[in-house]
């Protein structure tokens, strides 16, 4: 079994540690929520679907903790283990809590990231399934998008009554997968009895706008009413062609009857989680569904849920574009960083990482702060968890408390991953006191602002640009929208991860930088307009030595390599 080095010291993977876990039956987690036989379907003995049929009980009226984290660099910040280990020491507690979570897109466990069900003693179960196809929602997602383009080519086979423009079909094919070879391709080829040749591309699935829809539909009727307004493409005229004009709103509603239910799993200590849709945060809004985020309100008094990222994607979104399109007033916000995170952005090498360097991690700060700044903007309560790691050190830990102390910021130590929930009781109990408290949250914009305006808040008081260059496509896109009703809507930012800018390689905060804008594409049935910044890409490619290299089955079955 493959082990991790930290250090000099070797630990047991999270697929060891997974594999070691006794799971409860499915069935005693959903007993803990108060649910019956009649309120779930069994997927096997560990996962269920949950029927939307708990609403009609009397709602709990929970209170939703986000999970947020500086920006990502390559050594890690744990923002999912945080998240899981913080839900495992509120169990622990005896309060009455679920997590709620997004599901991992294959594209990055095979491609760098992994597994991406949490780490060490803070995990869902059964990882391996949760992180390879688990209950095919994010199939079915594929299959309903697909859907739609295989109606779009057949359509114009058959005679185009829309009078689509073949060279304005907006509307791509999707693979959960990471292949930059389907980027750009060219459909029809075979000849006339083998459809229309005209050029097209795939999107991984995560960012296809039906994950969206999935992810902010509040109902059946709400998912049917927003995939009917999806825009396809523009006819030669120039106007908008969508679902429902293609006869297909109900067949494609019908795909995605069963992913739409909320899949409940397990922690590693038999805590209750939902895990429901999945869409990045960098190229889409980076959420779990609405329905899975209220079904844990009905059920619980506090929802532990994340956003992916850093919280300049996952958070901004979370706050901007679900929250007031669920109408959710969150209680607190967790802002998870590391030592090594902080190094690196202070400038240390990750071969350098276990070397103290409280200089460098002070240097780091700097990163943090902005995300601090961002969480403020919003008018919410947070703390800081520190995700602990073997090789920080005494000093380190105390300098950063005293930065924190300086600034008076409130901060604790998490070691969920080496102790499970046990070792997130300290800051369990600041987050309670937070969630407790009232608030003044509130949007970062409003929908009435014009869309320029709306990118320059996000890009100047979340990213700390000095403002934005639109590309001229981008203005003209601008102009088009504004002429279509469109320029009402919350707006959602592609951009790179790595970095508060567009330029993946400005570590820590940058300064004295413009949010690059290269085109608009229209989410009319997620209900946002989807800006991309930078060098961007919706159908990431894979790395030089993909994860997948290291996985497969052992000699008993079981797998290995999926972290």
């Amino acid at each position: 079994m493959e082990k991790e080095k930290v250090g000099e010291t070797m630990y047991k993977s999270d697929l060891e540690i997974a594999n070691e876990t006794k799971m409860l039956e499915i069935k005693k987690v959903a007993k803990k929520l108060n649910l019956t036989e009649d309120d779930y379907e069994l997927y096997g003995k560990y996962k269920a679907k949950v029927d939307f049929s708990v609403f009609n009980r009397p709602s709990k009226n929970g209170k939703v903790i986000l999970v947020t984290a500086i920006t990502p660099t390559s050594a890690g910040e744990g923002k999912t283990t945080t998240c899981i280990g913080l839900a495992e020491a509120l169990y622990k507690m005896k309060e009455n809590v679920i997590a709620v979570l997004r599901e991992p897109s294959l594209g990055p466990v095979m491609g760098i990231k992994g597994g991406a069900a949490g780490g060490g003693y803070a995990q869902v179960m059964p990882m391996d399934e949760i992180n390879l196809h688990f209950t095919g929602d994010i199939h079915a997602i594929t299959t309903a998008n697909n859907a739609i383009s295989a109606f779009i080519d057949n359509h114009i086979y058959q005679g185009n009554e829309l009078d689509f423009d073949l060279n304005n079909i907006t509307w791509k094919r999707c693979l959960d997968l990471n292949d930059r070879a389907l980027r750009f391709v060219k459909v029809g080829q075979g000849g006339p009895k083998d459809g229309v040749s005209r050029d097209d591309g795939f999107n991984i699935s995560v960012a296809s706008e039906i994950m969206a829809v999935f992810c902010l539909a509040s109902d059946y009727k709400d998912l049917r009413t927003r995939i009917d307004r999806i825009v396809v493409g523009y006819n030669t005229k120039g106007n908008p062609i969508t679902v429902s004009d293609l006869k297909i709103g109900g067949a494609i509603t019908l795909l995605l009857k069963d992913a739409f239910k909320p899949n409940l799993v397990q922690t590693l200590e038999g805590g209750p989680v939902l895990i429901h849709g999945g869409p990045f945060a960098n190229i889409a809004h980076g959420c779990n569904s609405i329905v899975a985020t209220k079904m844990g309100m009905h059920l619980a008094d506090y929802v532990v849920t994340e956003a992916g990222f850093g919280a300049d994607l996952g958070a901004e979104k979370f706050l901007d574009i679900k929250c007031p399109a669920a109408n959710i007033k969150p209680s607190a916000v967790v802002l998870v960083a590391t030592i090594r995170a902080l190094k690196m952005h202070g400038g240390v090498l990750k071969e350098d990482l276990a070397k103290e360097n409280v200089k460098a991690m002070l240097k780091g700060t700097e990163n943090l702060q902005k995300h601090i700044e961002t969480i403020q903007a919003f008018n919410l309560p947070f703390v800081i968890a520190i995700n602990q790691f073997p090789t920080d050190t005494p000093k380190e830990v105390a300098a950063l408390k005293r930065w924190a102390k300086r600034h008076n910021y409130d901060i604790e130590l998490s070691d969920v991953w080496k102790k499970g929930g046990k070792g997130g009781i300290a800051l369990a109990k600041k987050v309670l006191v937070l969630a407790n408290q009232e608030n003044n949250y509130k949007p970062l914009y409003n929908l009435s602002d014009s869309i320029e305006k709306k990118i320059e808040k996000v890009a100047t008081a979340v990213y700390g640009a000095d403002g934005v260059e639109f590309s001229d496509l981008a203005k003209s896109q601008i102009e088009k929208f504004n002429k279509l009703g469109w320029n009402k809507l919350p707006i959602c930012i592609a951009k790179t991860q790595m970095s508060l800018s567009d330029n993946p390689k400005l570590i820590n905060r940058p300064t004295n930088f413009n949010l690059h804008v290269r085109e608009i594409r229209p989410s009319i049935g997620a209900g946002f307009l989807v800006c991309i910044t930078g060098t961007i890409m919706t159908m990431p490619g894979l790395p030089k030595e993909p994860a997948a290299l290291k996985m497969g089955l052992d000699e008993n079955n079981k797998p290995y390599g999926i972290f």
